[in-house]
């Protein structure tokens, strides 16, 4: 503190910190995040951490650890070491409630293939939050979804893969997560429907989601991330981020860790 500072008593007494110079507050958070089967160790002390409106893609081979870190978040498996943190609470001890604050989407979405888009949103939302939701609402969500109107009274076992998964984005919204966890979301997805679960992700990054998305797809991770992170043999090895990065760069980066 300055001299003048010090001697006037009528100075206002100021932050240390200027709170735009803050770093925002993680929502997806990991310490020391470990995980063995047996000899075999699928993540090793993980650290990580995925404020609001961010994109997070972990590239790897399979078995490199991406979608084991997926399930430690989400508590279908527990931690040999470290934690995992949902909005700062651990999921080992806080399972239900860390479940209201996260949506997930794997690489098939499972919904009731004998009900309509809208009505497996109108059970899955009202299971995730405890309440019923009015038609048009219902029909908002779909929409901001990407969910072409006519296709929300159609059942569901004629959807494709990216008609279930804006169903399941719109369970997100519904839920009004403050994060998803996205396992392969774009395997076997056409372009076409792979640039708009892209313009998709988007959206809710700047809605203030944290999302964590595992994926072979370099390219969409460019497009879609805001910072992707190479694993390998369970460790994360590099952390990049896509606006200091081209595409030919991340591949080669990508493809020098994966020689053995």
């Amino acid at each position: 503190m300055s001299a003048t500072a010090s001697l006037s008593s009528r100075a206002e007494p100021q932050p240390a910190v200027s709170p735009s110079t803050l770093a925002p507050a993680a929502v997806l958070e990991a310490k020391g995040l470990t995980k063995r089967f047996g000899a075999f160790t699928a993540l090793n002390a993980l650290d990580l951490e995925i404020p609001e409106g961010e994109v997070f893609c972990l590239l790897g081979a399979n078995g490199a650890g991406k979608t084991t870190t997926i399930n430690l978040f989400l508590n279908f498996v527990a931690p040999t070491a470290g934690t995992a943190s949902i909005g700062g609470l651990d999921v080992t001890e806080h399972p239900l409630e860390t479940k209201r604050h996260v949506a997930y989407i794997p690489e098939q979405v499972m919904l009731y293939k004998n009900l309509t888009g809208l009505e497996n949103l109108d059970y899955f939302a009202s299971l995730a939050t405890g309440r019923s939701h009015d038609r048009d609402e219902l029909l908002g969500y779909l929409a901001r979804a990407g969910l072409q109107v006519d296709a929300a009274t159609q059942r569901v076992g004629g959807y494709s893969k990216g008609m279930r998964q804006k169903v399941g984005i719109a369970i997100a919204l519904a839920k009004r997560a403050r994060a998803l966890l996205l396992d392969e979301p774009t395997s076997g997805l056409d372009p076409k429907a792979s640039n708009e679960f892209s313009e998709l992700l988007s959206m809710l990054r700047e809605h203030g989601a944290a999302i964590l998305m595992a994926t072979h797809d370099l390219f969409r991770a460019k497009e879609s991330g805001t910072r992707v992170g190479i694993m390998k043999h369970g460790t994360l090895v590099q952390t990049l981020s896509t606006a200091d990065i081209g595409h030919a760069d991340l591949e080669r980066i990508y493809l020098d860790h994966m020689r053995d």
